[in-house]
């Protein structure tokens, strides 16, 4: 099922990442390849490689900005919670493997799912809503969120070699056009800091992902474990909470809070 958040900072984190993306890949074709790979096969090559990781970077941002996520269906019709303080829902809301219920959503949902204040739905193993994709990250779109990552680290490693071969190979063109020296230094200082700027930052939340992944514990568990002062599950550092929610940097103006509670929202 395709989906499509309508939030403001996700429509700007969306056009900010394209705008970096084909800048990037102007910049390595017009300034980088064309000035000084154009004699060589190298040229070709470097510019169908740089190309392609451009298009699966894309391919896996689309498939993570408008798969489903996981949003657990909403019932056909209300709810009735009239039973919820009754001892037998009372004892199994007690137990936070079980199922929960969310009154915003109007529905029961699984254990690990979590509600969005943003997408407006519950989420199945929900890690995050990231707004650089404009879709939470969950239990069906995570692999494409962190192929997206991988895809970026990949990239932004590759434009910083290719802006320093640049610079060790000879531009018969510069030696004749002094502007043309300059804008071509212009654009590669800014490529390297982009390319530098955005390796580190996706190379941090890829790190977060593999790691939540590995020990199969979303950034919300932990994050509530931390908040709840629970001593059954191993506290995160100060950094690591830090780099919970560098994906939610842009545009947010809340703190949110995360409690062991049977139905809390993100």
């Amino acid at each position: 099922m395709m989906v499509f958040v309508k939030d403001p900072c996700g429509f700007i984190c969306i056009i900010f990442t394209y705008a970096a993306v084909v800048y990037a890949d102007y910049v390595v074709i017009r300034w980088v390849v064309v000035q000084t790979m154009s004699d060589s096969l190298w040229g070709p090559f470097h510019v169908l490689i740089f190309n392609t990781l451009v298009f699966l970077l894309s391919y896996a941002h689309f498939k993570a900005m408008l798969s489903d996520p996981g949003a657990v269906p909403l019932p056909k019709t209300r709810v009735d919670f009239s039973d919820i303080h009754t001892g037998e829902l009372s004892a199994m809301l007690q137990n936070k493997d079980d199922w929960t219920v969310c009154t915003r959503c109007e529905t029961y949902r699984p254990p690990r799912a979590h509600h969005c204040r943003i997408c407006k739905r519950c989420i199945k193993r929900m890690d995050h809503h990231c707004p650089w994709i404009n879709n939470c990250v969950g239990e069906k779109n995570q692999r494409y969120f962190v192929q997206f990552l991988i895809y970026v680290t990949i990239l932004a490693v590759y434009a910083i070699a290719l802006v320093s071969i640049s610079w060790l190979r000879e531009c018969p063109l510069c030696s004749r056009e002094i502007t043309i020296k300059q804008t071509r230094i212009l654009h590669s200082i800014v490529l390297l800091i982009e390319a530098v700027m955005f390796g580190l930052f996706v190379l941090t939340i890829l790190y977060d992902q593999i790691e939540a992944i590995i020990h199969d514990e979303t950034g919300i568990e932990q994050l509530a474990a931390l908040g709840s002062g629970s001593s059954d599950t191993p506290k995160l550092s100060y950094r690591k909470v830090l780099l919970r929610h560098i994906c939610r940097l842009p545009c947010q103006s809340y703190q949110p809070t995360y409690r062991h509670l049977p139905s809390h929202t993100v």
